[in-house]
């Protein structure tokens, strides 16, 4: 573990800015300061969470289509501003995501003792609990080693994680956009993967079919790109905010674009964006540009529910499908944050609140008085 603790001195209880100049490291020089690396316990957990800065700056989001594994979705290639952010060094782990769903059986504590009830007047900081596995062999098909990346979670679930971590934190966390995720993945590089155009390299930095042996593995084994995140090609496709499409930016072109003015917002069930390619797939599909769509029927296929989960996914390839967050240096208000927590997706919103209704679901506030209230019921 990387010391800052000199940087958090002049930071104004702001995590992450210090207002001096760090004498080493990595950081990005803002108006607030310098973004520095930071690392945190989750609190209510024993769990650390690290975040590592990302310069703002310019790309062109997408391939040409001159790349090797270049597809329709891909394309046009259009010029992005993107602004700074900090994004979590590695997947999310499933130490990191076993806590989030402890709060399914937690909440429904709070429900029987009547506290910490949820009403239209503070619905705004609540949120649901995955439901538990109903057939854990599913889900941890690889294992649940605590370095392992979480899968399965529905992009509904990693949304709802990345809320529940805003609320204990008090610090705003959220999937990336496509934008972001592929800016960050090229490390400042204009190629297909960050280290360049050529393929034969990617074993120094990525698990994908040639090594992976047919299975995850634990976080942080290979090198890390050039802003020190590690596993953005392979390990596990990564979810973002944005819904699929094969018209890829068509709409974009010609337009000044800043990351969010490109996400294309969740209207369907699916099929919904996953980024950076996974254990089991060629080099081509781990390039920085490529993306995948899910598939309700396919990647639930043995969900036994019905309506079929909004919190998990149950078939192959959601087997090979995590997540990371990010934090950005601008926070939006709790209004404008919900669209990155709840997608406007009807039928979604319908499933969800069937299941509480039935009490197949649950929702419950997160706030950073929660780690206590879990304490007084535990």
């Amino acid at each position: 573990m990387v010391c800052f603790a000199s940087a958090f001195a002049h930071a104004e209880e702001v995590v992450g800015i210090s207002k001096t100049k760090p004498e080493n490291g990595p950081f990005v020089e803002v108006e607030q300061g310098f973004m520095v690396p930071y690392e945190i316990t989750i609190p209510g957990t024993d769990v650390q969470l690290k975040m590592i800065p990302i310069p703002g700056g310019k790309f062109k989001l997408g391939s040409p289509e001159s790349e090797e594994g270049h597809e329709d979705s891909e394309s046009p290639e259009v010029e992005v501003e993107v602004a700074p952010f900090w994004m979590a060094e590695h997947e999310t782990t499933w130490e990191q995501y076993k806590p989030y769903m402890e709060l399914y059986n937690i909440f429904k504590k709070f429900q029987a003792d009547r506290v910490r009830l949820v009403n239209d007047d503070n619905r705004v900081d609540a949120i649901t609990a995955p439901t538990p596995l109903y057939e854990p062999s599913f889900t941890f098909e690889y294992g649940e080693e605590p370095n392992l990346p979480a899968t399965t979670m529905t992009s509904y679930a990693a949304r709802q994680y990345t809320k529940w971590l805003s609320g204990v934190t008090g610090n705003q966390y959220r999937l990336p956009s496509e934008a972001e995720w592929e800016y960050a993945a090229t490390g400042g590089a204009p190629t297909a993967y960050h280290f360049g155009d050529d393929a034969e390299k990617l074993d120094e930095y990525a698990w994908y079919e040639d090594n992976s042996e047919d299975t995850p593995h634990f976080v942080k084994e290979k090198k890390p790109n050039q802003y020190g995140l590690y596993d953005m090609h392979g390990n596990v496709w990564e979810l973002v905010l944005d819904q699929y499409s094969d018209e890829g930016f068509k709409k974009l072109e010609g337009k000044k674009l800043t990351a969010l003015d490109t996400v294309n917002w969740p209207t369907e069930p699916e099929p919904l964006m996953a980024k950076g390619g996974g254990w089991d797939e060629t080099p081509e599909m781990c390039r920085s540009a490529s993306k995948i769509g899910s598939s309700e029927d396919d990647w639930k296929g043995e969900d036994p529910n019905i309506p079929l989960s909004p919190w998990w996914f149950t078939s192959y390839p959601s087997t090979c499908v995590g997540f990371r967050v990010i934090r950005p240096l601008e926070e939006v208000s709790k209004k404008d944050a919900v669209k990155f927590y709840v997608p406007d997706i009807e039928m979604l919103k319908l499933d969800v609140g069937d299941r509480i209704l039935e009490g197949r679901g649950i929702e419950g506030l997160v706030d950073p008085k929660l780690p206590a209230a879990i304490k007084e019921v535990n």
